[in-house]
């Protein structure tokens, strides 16, 4: 790693970066979303997803979780405030966009959970909010809000999964995501990246009124292409943008670079065993 860095600052410091968001969904659709897929089926298997589900996915993302789902014979509801994301999921779960049938029991709501009410009186049974909090300050404040909204939405009794990143111990991936943190340091900004905590999921869960009624660690090991596929894959979780605000780009690009070359192989893929955490909590 490069021991000293010059940093060049934008205008106004903790400004967003100037990234295309279309070409970062597309990354995380093609690259990034598929290493949770471990997740995704435990998840459902041991919720015995299927015909009887009515599900709502927060953050769903480009879809492939709520793809997961349906082909369960779940109905399924995706929320997520990315329009660049939900334009992909669109192609994915509503093929009628396109001329082709598509299923009646799936819809995709741009905006908040409060947006995603059923058109029915049926609640749903189970709700998602896959996208890991626990390596971002205050990414589970935000967590708490969406839990709160989707709530009233959802039957009594009905399930909430959250998940978030393992122990760092356990996750390769974390040596990787300390270069958020030293070159965004100097900001201090709220989405720099931290280390997992214990009791993330079960803090979130009691601050958005939910019961936490069992718990697992699934495997979720993060495989690229190459180093190339690797940065763009990482980049288009969103982790890294404090430290592209503090600095720029090209010296984010080149510090990652620097930090996968031990977990390359000599194949030039690059592979890093990682372990994710998630909950099931209970509405009341």
């Amino acid at each position: 790693m490069t021991p000293t860095l010059v940093r060049q600052h934008l205008p106004h410091a903790g400004a967003a970066p100037r990234v295309d968001r279309s070409a970062r969904a597309r990354d995380w659709s093609e690259i990034q979303e598929r290493m949770l897929v471990p997740l995704y089926e435990a998840v459902y298997e041991r919720l015995d997803v299927g015909p009887a589900t009515r599900l709502l996915g927060l953050g769903c993302g480009s879809g492939l979780a709520l793809l997961m789902a349906a082909a369960r014979g779940a109905a399924v509801t995706g929320v997520d405030a990315s329009p660049e994301r939900m334009a992909l999921a669109r192609e994915r779960l509503l093929p009628e966009a396109s001329g082709a049938r598509g299923r009646t029991d799936t819809r995709l709501v741009d905006g908040s959970a409060r947006d995603a009410d059923r058109p029915s009186t049926a609640g749903y049974t189970l709700v998602t909010a896959f996208e890991p909090i626990g390596c971002l300050a205050g990414d589970s404040e935000g967590l708490s809000g969406q839990l709160v909204e989707a709530r009233p939405l959802a039957e009594r009794g009905a399930a909430v999964v959250l998940a978030g990143w393992g122990p760092p111990e356990r996750c390769a991936t974390a040596s990787v995501m300390r270069v958020a943190t030293k070159l965004a340091e100097p900001e201090r900004t709220p989405g720099n990246w931290r280390p997992a905590r214990r009791d993330d999921l079960e803090d979130v869960a009691r601050r958005a009124g939910l019961k936490p009624d069992g718990s697992g660690r699934v495997a979720c090991p993060f495989g690229y292409a190459d180093v190339d596929s690797a940065v763009r894959g990482l980049k288009s979780t969103g982790l890294f943008d404090a430290a592209m605000a503090a600095t720029d780009q090209v010296q984010v690009d080149k510090e990652l670079s620097e930090a996968l070359h031990p977990h390359q192989r000599r194949d030039g893929t690059v592979w890093m065993p990682n372990v994710f955490r998630y909950l099931i909590a209970r509405t009341p």
